[in-house]
């Protein structure tokens, strides 16, 4: 199994989702998130999580309310974002880093 510094230490830019399953918010970012991963195909990758199973990675990225969403290149966070947001303006921040 992938460790989280591996996977956003990797050449692919990653975009990390912050949820919490009882967040409704989070649930509706789910189909967006779904469609963000077949518009940029494997331009991006997209790592969900679980706030309440990952506190410790949750707390040193001082993750307060979900979602959130963090973009890494490089191993460098480039972009951070917190509630949902529509598919056209998460697609466009996410362009402006790959």
């Amino acid at each position: 199994m992938e460790k989280f510094n591996d996977i956003i230490n990797g050449e692919t830019p990653v975009l990390v989702d912050v949820f919490a399953h009882w967040c409704g918010p989070c649930k509706a970012m789910a189909p967006i998130l779904s469609n963000l991963k077949q518009s940029m195909g494997d331009k991006l990758r997209i790592l969900k999580l679980d706030i309440d199973k990952n506190r410790t990675i949750a707390d040193s990225y001082s993750i307060q309310a979900v979602p959130t969403l963090l973009l890494f290149k490089n191993g460098k966070m480039v972009w951070r974002a917190s509630g949902a947001m529509p598919m056209n303006e998460l697609q466009a921040n996410i362009e402006r880093f790959i």
